[in-house]
């Protein structure tokens, strides 16, 4: 098939395929490419079984108790379907020690709190399409519910916590979110122009801020 065949098939751009079919030929995997037809591959080539070793299955394991330590339930559930279809391809004798050890890991967090969230999964699909995102937004020991349309740049976890880093149109600046006090959200349809921000940048804006506020302070102290 040709690229620009292969574009249409699967609703990507041709230089898309372009770069996977690169990446690809990089790997390992034998595309020939023939004058005037197009991409095919190597007679007789097959893709090998995945095959996971017993260390590799109980790092799974244990990533999966770690992660149902999180607040977010949307979270929890699609990386417990993901690992059942894993699972399906482990070896019987891996499967067995890995069910063993599933029973012998404890995860304790003893700052837990009860408030919880089913929004990351979402948000992280409108993090990659680009999506702006209408949420209603509550902050800590404040009861005022305020509304916020958002673009969404990119999340980080800290104590357990997911945190959202976003420009927010009512503030015209980007603004840390908890995803866990996000009380409703709506994904909109509408995209934006990935702005290429950072969380390097977000970091290095946030200490710029807090320098101007000592600043001020010291010359109004003055």
């Amino acid at each position: 098939m040709t690229a620009p065949e292969l574009s249409e098939k699967y609703d990507v751009s041709v230089r898309t395929i372009y770069r996977d079919v690169q990446k690809l030929i990089e790997s390992g995997v034998p595309i020939i490419t023939l004058e005037g037809r197009g991409y095919t591959l190597m007679d007789g080539y097959t893709v090998a079984p995945v095959q996971f070793t017993e260390k590799q299955a109980n790092a799974l394991i244990t990533a999966q108790h770690l992660v149902g330590n999180s607040n977010d339930s949307s979270f929890v559930k699609n990386f417990d379907e993901a690992l059942t279809k894993i699972k399906s391809v482990f070896r019987s004798s891996v499967l067995e020690k890995s069910e063993l050890l599933d029973n012998k890991i404890h995860v304790f967090d003893v700052r837990r709190e009860s408030i919880s969230s089913n929004a990351l999964s979402e948000i992280q699909l409108a993090i990659t399409h680009f999506n702006y995102v209408e949420i209603n937004y509550r902050k800590a020991n404040d009861p005022t519910i305020s509304f916020r349309k958002i673009e969404p740049c990119f999340i980080f976890s800290t104590e357990n916590k997911w945190i959202l880093i976003a420009w927010c149109h009512l503030r015209k600046d980007y603004r840390a979110f908890r995803i866990d006090r996000i009380q409703h959200f709506k994904i909109l349809p509408e995209q934006f122009e990935d702005s290429k921000f950072t969380i390097q940048d977000y970091f290095d804006c946030e200490r710029e801020k807090e320098y101007r506020t000592r600043m001020n302070k010291s010359s109004n102290s003055e």
